[in-house]
């Protein structure tokens, strides 16, 4: 673990420009320090250490990754959670805890979007029977990221999407006015457009929802046109 943090941060430092990193942190409101990589050269670093050699055991992997999340710059939260990608097909049922916490510690969207709608996802498609309580208990806590994760862990479900739960779980967060969850409803929703759009249109038709909400849930639905009786 000590070795993959250290090789780690040398090849950020190496690869780091402090004009892009000022740029980085302001786009982030300032609420991250960066090294100032681009995506594309972060990612070539991801795969020269996500390799057998250089990643972590499993029983590791947690302990690996909240020292990673302990870390200032956000490389080293963007590397630990695609690193937590790699073992999806190793999902074990005490892994939810690590993804929570992952998702209420140096939270904001660029982490969250990628935890709920990969790792939750992922977890949630191998053990189902866990969905309902964990989801019932994020939307009734106080936290804002769980919230939206409860909604965007079903974002790339496509047919295998709960209807029943997402639409439960919409209902539960209303009326709302907090613009990431009104947007992770409308964005939900429009992915699962793509594949139901009939469905997405009737809940939208009987559902209250936000006005941002319901735009971003229309987007990709092409309604007919206007037909207009002629006299």
């Amino acid at each position: 673990m000590d070795n993959l943090v250290e090789q780690l941060e040398v090849k950020f430092l190496q690869k780091g420009n402090p004009a892009v990193a000022l740029q980085q942190k302001k786009y982030m409101r300032n609420q991250f320090e960066f090294f100032g990589i681009q995506s594309a050269d972060r990612r070539e670093i991801q795969k020269l250490l996500f390799t057998p050699e250089h990643l972590p055991a499993k029983n590791e992997l947690g302990s690996t990754i909240n020292r990673l999340w302990l870390k200032p710059q956000r490389e080293f939260q963007y590397f630990a959670q695609e690193m937590a990608y790699k073992f999806h097909k190793q999902l074990e049922l005490a892994d939810i805890s690590l993804y929570e916490n992952m998702v209420t510690t140096k939270s904001w969207w660029d982490t969250v979007d990628y935890i709920a709608s990969r790792l939750m996802g992922e977890y949630f498609a191998s053990f189902p029977e866990q969905r309902k309580p964990f989801i019932q208990k994020w939307v009734t806590s106080d936290n804002l990221w769980l919230k939206r994760s409860a909604l965007i862990f079903q974002l790339n479900y496509k047919q295998q999407t709960d209807e029943v739960l997402l639409a439960a779980t919409i209902h539960s967060l209303l009326p709302s006015s907090e613009f990431f969850i009104c947007k992770a409803i409308g964005w939900v929703l429009r992915n699962y457009s793509k594949v139901n759009p009939e469905w997405v249109l009737q809940f939208v038709a009987h559902t209250p929802l936000p006005p941002l909400s319901k735009k971003e849930a229309t987007r990709l639905i092409v309604q007919p046109p206007l037909r207009h009786k002629q006299v």
